[in-house]
């Protein structure tokens, strides 16, 4: 399906968003069984989800949440994904759930860590602990994050998945890593196969690193470009390559970075500005190093994104311009002292 130049609404943005390609419908089909989507409540959730249906609409898709916010439950559902809800920290509710041969592990905890840092380390290290004795049998395909890497120099390409020690900054990303063990832990112990799909700043019209500049240019905010480089990925490009990690899953489970190559934060305001007819305004200066991924092993497997980094800019501006739609959940990508 060809690209729109912009989109009219939500219901459009999310049906391009879930729209699969030609190589996931080819690639799924290699992981055979229903696809069970743990947390599938938050920002991408709903959108991956539907991707897998609509990329196998025979094919059984279960979404698990606690569906806190109203009217998702019954939205998932007139897709045609069957809905649970299940604590994941209630180990009654998790051993209930029905086996699935297929695991998308999106549950996880970020905003608001600092002040509830021990909420942050149950979910982020415990659950995972849980969930991977409970789907021992299972492909599991986990969404962790960049954050598991120190900065690395702006200069160079980023980090590979091989970089070592995972020594990040921040309780936050720590417990990221522990989300990681775990889940590595346990697919030694079992011989459970997966992967571990270290997501850098997914981009949605309402949400994500473009988002939160194009506010501020458009508000006329200084914009902060210390950390002045960063990894972005249309989201429906993270959807469909974490849905093909199904189908390329190892044991013991690895690490895949996921992302595109680096942008700059100066580049984007500029560019953004321009869209926007607005100048923008910028504080502080690049640091030499920044949260940066290498992600030829994923372009590898998967092939190179399609969406540009221009038509993603086209798309924000015109979002943002129009008023569109925001989650109100800022990425805090500026933030070099682990806090969020």
């Amino acid at each position: 399906m060809p690209l729109p130049d912009h989109f009219r609404d939500v219901e459009q943005l999310e049906d391009v968003l879930s729209q699969p390609s030609e190589a996931l419908i080819k690639d799924i089909k290699k992981a055979p069984g229903t696809i069970m989507v743990l947390g599938v409540g938050g920002k991408m959730g709903p959108t991956l989800a539907r991707m897998a249906k609509r990329a196998d609409p025979d094919r059984r898709v279960i979404g698990v949440a606690r569906f806190s916010e109203p009217g998702l439950r019954e939205q998932l559902e007139a897709h045609g994904i069957g809905c649970i809800a299940a604590d994941l920290l209630d180990q009654k509710a998790l051993a209930g759930l029905p086996d699935a041969p297929n695991i998308v592990f999106m549950a996880g905890r970020k905003f608001g860590s600092t002040g509830n840092e021990a909420l942050t380390w149950a979910m982020n290290g415990h659950v995972p602990a849980l969930v991977a004795q409970r789907f021992a049998r299972s492909r599991i395909v986990v969404f962790s994050t960049a954050c598991v890497y120190p900065f690395v120099e702006t200069s160079g390409p980023g980090a590979p998945e091989s970089f070592s020690p995972l020594s990040p900054i921040g309780e936050y990303a720590n417990s990221c890593v522990a989300r990681e063990r775990m889940f590595e832990y346990f697919s030694q112990a079992q011989q459970t196969p997966g992967r571990l799909l270290r997501l850098s700043y997914a981009i949605d019209m309402r949400y994500g690193v473009l988002h939160d500049v194009a506010e501020k240019v458009q508000r006329r905010e200084p914009i902060d470009i210390s950390m002045g480089y960063a990894n972005v990925i249309w989201q429906g490009e993270a959807n469909e390559r974490a849905l093909r990690a199904l189908a390329h899953c190892e044991t013991p489970m690895s690490p895949l970075n996921l992302s595109s190559p680096k942008v700059s934060i100066r580049e984007i305001a500029v560019g953004l500005g321009r869209r926007l007819g607005a100048e923008p305004e910028f504080t502080g200066s690049e640091a030499p190093s920044a949260l940066l991924v290498d992600c030829s092993e994923a372009d590898r497997i998967f092939g190179a994104p399609e969406v540009g980094l221009e038509t993603m800019l086209d798309w924000t501006a015109d979002w943002i311009k129009r008023g569109g739609a925001s989650l109100d959940k800022p990425t805090h990508y500026e933030a070099r002292d682990g806090k969020y």
